[in-house]
């Protein structure tokens, strides 16, 4: 069965989630030093607090939990400024994409495949991600977990995908560079491209991959 549909996670496959806190340290001293830990720290936190309130049942929307994160972090670095903490939410809400995206996007266009978003991402978030990106022309929907009120990897968030698009699973092409995201999509009936740009270990977890690329070039040619 031919591919119909190529779906995107947003933040970290996307746009570039590093970007706030590297772009911030450049102009403040206090950053230069520690913003990649913090960065790795807030996007761990910000993860860990949308499973959590999945198991727990708590939901709030992913803004909330990228701010929770951030708290977290900054804390853990030993820094308490609300000033900076907005400045660098300011960022994330306009994170770049990845260079090669644009081109990769336009490709499949040209192929005659849809493109389209699945986010934890809150709708707001990802417009303003979209828009400061400068691809919503390049993509044909894009679909946010908000209303559903669960977070990935919960099945009920990828079924969103043929339920918006009308495109089923085995036609569908799922790519994200989040390997617990890549199993939940997998489980879901997904072909799966997992881009591992850090060169991680595969999740041991039950479902796996159709393939493993370094970054987003290649997704074209893998369909």
């Amino acid at each position: 069965m031919s591919i119909q549909l190529c779906v995107f996670d947003a933040y970290g496959t996307l746009f570039d989630v590093d970007a706030a806190a590297r772009d911030l340290a450049i102009e403040e001293p206090r950053l230069h030093a520690i913003w990649p830990r913090l960065a790795a720290d807030w996007r761990r936190k910000q993860l860990e607090y949308s499973w959590l309130r999945e198991i727990m049942g708590e939901y709030v929307d992913f803004w909330q939990l990228t701010r929770d994160g951030l708290d977290w972090a900054m804390e853990a670095q030993g820094l308490n400024d609300p000033d900076l903490a907005d400045r660098l939410m300011a960022l994330y809400r306009a994170l770049p994409a990845f260079p090669e995206v644009p081109e990769m996007l336009d490709a499949l266009h040209h192929r005659g495949v849809g493109r389209a978003i699945l986010s934890n991402g809150a709708p707001d978030m990802l417009e303003s991600a979209v828009q400061a990106a400068g691809i919503g022309h390049l993509l044909d929907e894009v679909i946010s977990i908000h209303d559903l009120g669960q977070y990935k990897p919960a099945g009920a968030v990828y079924a969103l995908v043929a339920k918006q698009m009308g495109v089923a699973p085995e036609q569908t092409v799922f790519v994200s560079s989040n390997g617990w995201d890549a199993a939940g999509a997998a489980k879901a009936g997904f072909r799966v491209l997992w881009v591992n740009r850090a060169g991680a270990p595969v999740e041991r977890l039950p479902y796996k991959p159709a393939a493993i690329l370094s970054d987003l070039r290649a997704v074209p040619d893998k369909l």
